[in-house]
């Protein structure tokens, strides 16, 4: 585990970013329209229409319509976003213990953007070898 002070929103944001970077060269262009936001918490709005009660167990969220699903008579509203709670995540961090906080941030980053993409649990694994 990593000691000293702890993240920024900005720090969890590049983590995020270099995340993005790794992917395979066929994913990294499209990723980059995909807005990355970092907030510390989700807010109330989000909370209700997942139906979650407590915001520590929503770590990320993708916000968009997926590739897979997108169609030219979508009339977009705004960018699709990736968004990365901090506090959440510092939490799941301290409470497992066992992995270093910059690779939960990729592991959650992937996870959201795996709903961009339409990822299958496969795709995902040849990206995220979390387990390992």
């Amino acid at each position: 585990m990593t000691h000293g002070p702890l993240p920024t929103l900005d720090e969890i944001e590049q983590i995020a970013r270099d995340a993005v970077a790794g992917f395979p060269a066929p994913f990294r262009a499209p990723a980059r329209d995909v807005a990355i936001h970092v907030a510390d918490w989700p807010d109330a709005q989000m909370l209700r229409e997942l139906d979650i009660d407590d915001p520590r167990d929503l770590t990320g969220l993708y916000e968009g319509i997926p590739l897979t699903e997108k169609s030219v008579f979508d009339q977009p509203t705004g960018p699709d976003r990736v968004w990365l709670f901090r506090q959440p995540i510092l939490d799941e961090w301290r409470a497992r213990g066992d992995v270093e906080l910059a690779e939960l941030v990729a592991h959650v980053t992937v996870h959201e953007f795996a709903h961009h993409f339409g990822w299958s649990d496969d795709d995902i694994a040849t990206i995220d070898r979390w387990w390992e």
